[in-house]
C-alpha cells in the first residue's frame, strides 16, 4: 500500500469503505443511538463532570495545572537523547553508525515535517491526555523510514481471538482503514487490560471539572467588579421598563471597574442587601490550591514543579528529593515504555542484537556541580577516561586522554609491587 493511497489520494482500498452502522453491535460492543435524547445523554455522561463543566483533553488543557503537568512530562521525554546500539558481546556495545536507518529515524528525522523533539513531545502529550499514542510505520525492505503520527481520537485498537491487534483508523473524509499490528507504532500508558491505555483526563474528570468551574467563577466575579450579587428593594412597584433601565445601569456601573470604590446612589427609597456568598466565604482560593495539588497527583508530578511550593518538604528531605522521586517513579516509567516499544516495533526480528536506549545522564545537564562530581568519581574508579568525559561534554579529545586510572585503595593497582620479586620487603615472614 502506497502512502498517498493510504492517505486517501487516488484509488481507495476495499477495506477503507465505511463499515455498516450495526458493525459495532455485531462485534459484541456498543449501543445503538437512535434518538436525540439518547445522543445527548451519551455525550453528557462521557464528557460532563459533576460540577457541570465539559471536560475533554482540549478543555482540560485550559487548566494551568493540567497544561503544566503535560508540558513537563512531554518536555522531559523529548529533551533526552534517544539512540540505537548493537551488542557485541555480554559486556560490550557500540552505537549504530549515523547513517543507519534506525539512527536517522530516532535522532534526525522521524518523518518529513517533524524533528525528533517535536515528534516525541507530541506523542508523549497524547499518552498523558488520552493514554495511547499511535504512529503509522512507513516500511521499505524491512527498514522503517518514517513514523506518521495518528491522532488517538481517530484510532480504535481491537484484540482479535488469536491475541493479535488490529487498528481501525478514521480518515478526515470519514472513511476507515484497517491497519495490522506490524504497521503500527503503539505507545501505551497505564493499562488495565494490557491493550488500551487509560486516560488521565477520564479518571480526573471531576477534579479538572471543578477547577474549570472555579476558573469560570473567578472570571465572572472579576467581570462584575469583584462584588457579590445584591438584591434591590423598592417601597413601591416598578414597571418592566423601569426594571430593565435599573439593571442596565447597575451592569454598566460594575462591569468596567472604573467606578470601583465609588458610592452607589439609590433613588426613591430603594435599599440594597447582599444575597450571595463571597469568594472568601466559599474558600475559593483554598479550593483552587487543593485542586492544583490533586491534578499534580494524577499526573505523577511533584506540586512544586507546577508552582505549588506549599508543603514542599512533604516528600523526603525537600524539593531535591521530590525531583529525584519524579525521575524515579514517574519519568522512568515513560522512558522505559518508549524504549521497549521501539525495541518491539522498530527493531527487525533478524537483528536481535540491536536495541534502543534513552540517555538518562542528560537529566543533570543543567546541574554543573552534580555533573562534576559524577565525572570525578567515574574517572577515579576507572570507569571513564578523560576523553570519554570530554566527549560527554561535547569537547574534542586531548592527547594522552585515553587512559583509565586504577581505582584507589584496591588490590591490583599499577603501583603494587610484585611479591615474586626478591628484596621487595613483601615476603611473608618464615617461622623460626
Amino acid at each position: 500500500m502506497g502512502l498517498l493511497s493510504w492517505m486517501g489520494i487516488g484509488a481507495g482500498r476495499a477495506d477503507a469503505l465505511p463499515a455498516p452502522h450495526n458493525a459495532v453491535q455485531e462485534a459484541g460492543g456498543g449501543v445503538t443511538i437512535t434518538t436525540p435524547d439518547q445522543l445527548e445523554s451519551a455525550i453528557r455522561a462521557a464528557l460532563v463532570s459533576g460540577s457541570g463543566a465539559v471536560v475533554t483533553p482540549e478543555t482540560a488543557m485550559r487548566v494551568a495545572a493540567v497544561f503544566a503537568c503535560v508540558r513537563l512530562r512531554a518536555n522531559a521525554v523529548a529533551n533526552l537523547p534517544f539512540g540505537a546500539f548493537r551488542r557485541i558481546d555480554d559486556k560490550t556495545r557500540e552505537p549504530l553508525a549515523p547513517e543507519h536507518w534506525l539512527t536517522k529515524l530516532l535522532r534526525r528525522r522521524p518523518n518529513r515535517w517533524q524533528t525528533p523533539s517535536q515528534f516525541k513531545k507530541m506523542m508523549e502529550a497524547h499518552i498523558q491526555l488520552r493514554g495511547n499514542a499511535y504512529a503509522l510505520k512507513v516500511v521499505s525492505r524491512g527498514m522503517v523510514l518514517e513514523l506518521v503520527p495518528l491522532h488517538p481520537d481517530r484510532v480504535k485498537c481491537k484484540q482479535l481471538d488469536d491475541w493479535t491487534l488490529v487498528y481501525e483508523y478514521t480518515r478526515k473524509d470519514g472513511r476507515t482503514t484497517i491497519l495490522k499490528q506490524e504497521e503500527m507504532f503503539h505507545l501505551v500508558g497505564l493499562t488495565l487490560d494490557g491493550v488500551h491505555g487509560v486516560s488521565v483526563i477520564h479518571y480526573a474528570r471531576e477534579t479538572i471539572g471543578l477547577s474549570l468551574s472555579m476558573e469560570n467563577h473567578g472570571a465572572t466575579v472579576f467581570k462584575n467588579g469583584a462584588r457579590p450579587s445584591n438584591v434591590l428593594s423598592h417601597p413601591n412597584k416598578l414597571g418592566k421598563e423601569g426594571i430593565e433601565n435599573l439593571r442596565a445601569s447597575l451592569d454598566a456601573y460594575r462591569a468596567g471597574g472604573e467606578n470601583d470604590g465609588q458610592a452607589l446612589i439609590l433613588e426613591e427609597g430603594m435599599t440594597v442587601a447582599p444575597i450571595a456568598m463571597t469568594a472568601e466565604d466559599a474558600q475559593w482560593i483554598e479550593s483552587r490550591k487543593f485542586s492544583r495539588s490533586d491534578i499534580a497527583m494524577f499526573f505523577g508530578v511533584p506540586p512544586h514543579m507546577i508552582g505549588d511550593t506549599e508543603k514542599s518538604t512533604s516528600w523526603g528531605t525537600g524539593i531535591e528529593q521530590q525531583g529525584i522521586g519524579f525521575v524515579t517513579y514517574s519519568l522512568e516509567d515513560s522512558l522505559t515504555a518508549w524504549e521497549e516499544t521501539a525495541n518491539r516495533d522498530l527493531v527487525p526480528d533478524n537483528e536481535p542484537e540491536v536495541f534502543t536506549r534513552i540517555n538518562r545522564k542528560a537529566l543533570v545537564r543543567g546541574d554543573l556541580k552534580t555533573r562534576q562530581g559524577f565525572y570525578t568519581a567515574m574517572m577515579q574508579w576507572g570507569v571513564y577516561s578523560p576523553n570519554e568525559v570530554r566527549a560527554l561534554e561535547d569537547e574534542n579529545p586531548r592527547e594522552g586522554g585515553d587512559i583509565y586510572y586504577d581505582p584507589p585503595n584496591t588490590a591490583g593497582g599499577q603501583n603494587q609491587q610484585d611479591p615474586q620479586k626478591e628484596g621487595n620487603g613483601n615476603e611473608p615472614s618464615q617461622p623460626a
